[in-house]
Formats: structure tokens, sequence, C-alpha cells
């Protein structure tokens, strides 16, 4: 008897609960409604800092790839005088290190220190066209959790107005509950969006390093090559 009552208690209350459960989830795109219009630049950021770090990418990538033997050949031209086809050999190498060297060999024999600055300056250009997008990147890092603290702020805001037009003193969290979603769910995505941005920034700086490095060595290896000719002459 005892069990037969319990098996009714069970079946009384199950569809209850089941239905409490239901009631209580919520989904991702209905939360993200709950945070208001300031949901809409987060996104926009999120799209922004996702677009960005996927196309930095792939010209990191580009601009990475190296020739093992691009070295070796245009120092076999220039020893054998065939300054013209190291020229070609740079001009189809399609890499900030082949433009490089490509404007130094256009300023052989000038004095070295001219030379120097040439690749330098085309140096600094090429990095300057590999940072494109990193500015707005760290921006979006910076900028998402203000945004967020910003929709904490106007939450709170909402939730005292709500508070302070109760003229019976008796306050219902449901009265609440508008402002404090604004408050918790902007905060929340401010906070995504901003550290997503700021490790996709810091890892697209370290390939920006690694890159600046190889450019660095190049460059050096190439001035090497210039001097060595005038070495064995003497």
């Amino acid at each position: 008897m005892n069990l037969t009552v319990l098996l009714q208690v069970i079946a009384e209350t199950a569809p209850v609960a089941i239905e409490e459960s239901v009631e209580t989830q919520i989904s991702l795109w209905n939360l993200a409604l709950k945070g208001g219009w300031l949901m809409i630049p987060l996104a926009l950021m999120l799209l922004l800092a996702i677009y960005i770090f996927v196309e930095r990418l792939i010209v990191l990538h580009k601009a990475s790839k190296e020739d093992a033997s691009f070295m070796n050949r245009i120092k076999d031209y220039i020893y054998d005088g065939k300054i013209e086809s190291a020229m070609n050999l740079c001009k189809e190498t399609h890499t900030p290190s082949a433009r490089m060297i490509e404007k130094g060999i256009s300023r052989l024999g000038r004095p070295m220190s001219d030379v120097l600055v040439a690749i330098e300056n085309v140096g600094n250009i090429e990095i300057a066209k590999l940072e494109k997008g990193f500015t707005m990147m760290a921006t979006i890092a910076g900028g998402a959790p203000m945004v967020g603290f910003l929709g904490t702020v106007i939450g709170m805001v909402e939730a005292f107005y709500q508070m302070s037009t109760k003229g019976d003193n008796t306050i219902n969290l449901s009265d609440l509950s508008g402002g404090i979603y604004t408050a918790m769910v902007t905060t929340v995505a401010g906070l995504i969006v901003g550290v997503c941005a700021y490790f996709a920034y810091n890892f697209l700086v370290a390939r920006l390093d690694k890159i600046m490095r190889k450019l660095e060595s190049k460059n050096m290896e190439f001035l090497d090559l210039l001097n060595e000719p005038a070495a064995g002459k003497k």
C-alpha cells in the first residue's frame, strides 16, 4: 500500500518538476536578448575581431614562407654579376624579405649607408603592412569590457528606477529582473569578447615578431653578402 501511494505521489509531482525545469532553461539567444541593445555593438566587435584575426593570420602565414635556396641563388647571381637575374628573382618571390633585398640590389654601387637606409625603409613599410588591423584588435580587446561595464551601470540604473517607482513599497524580483539581466549579460559578453580579442592580438603580435626577426636576419645576411666580394678584392 505504501508503495502504491509513493508511486502516485511521484506520478503527480513528476510533470510539475519537468515543467519547472523546462521553464528554467533558457537558450543562449534568449539570454543574449536580455542584454539589451548593447549586445549589438558587442556582437559587431566580436565579428570584426574574428575577421581581423583570420585575415591577418593568413597574411602573416604567407609572409613567413621562405625559400631555403633564395639567398644562395641571390649570392650566386651577384657574384656572377647577374644583377638583372637577381632582381627578377626578388620580383618573382612575393615575400617582404625579397622586396627588401630587391631594393638593396637596386642601390648597388652606392655607399653601404645608402643601401642600408633603403633596405630599412622598405622593411618599415612591410612591417606597417603586416600590422594592419592590429590597432583595431587592441581597441576591441580594451573597449569590449568597457562596453560590458556600461551595460552593468545601465542595468543597475534600470533596477533602481523600478525600485523607486514602486509606491506601495513592495518590490518583486520580477520587477528588477530586466535591469539585472542587462547588467550581468552585458558584463559577461563584454569580458568574453575582450578576452578573446586580447589573446588573438597577442598571438598575432608574437607571429609578427617572429617575422621581424627573420627580416633582420635576411638583412644582415644580404649586407654580409655585399661585403664579402669587397673583402676578397683587398
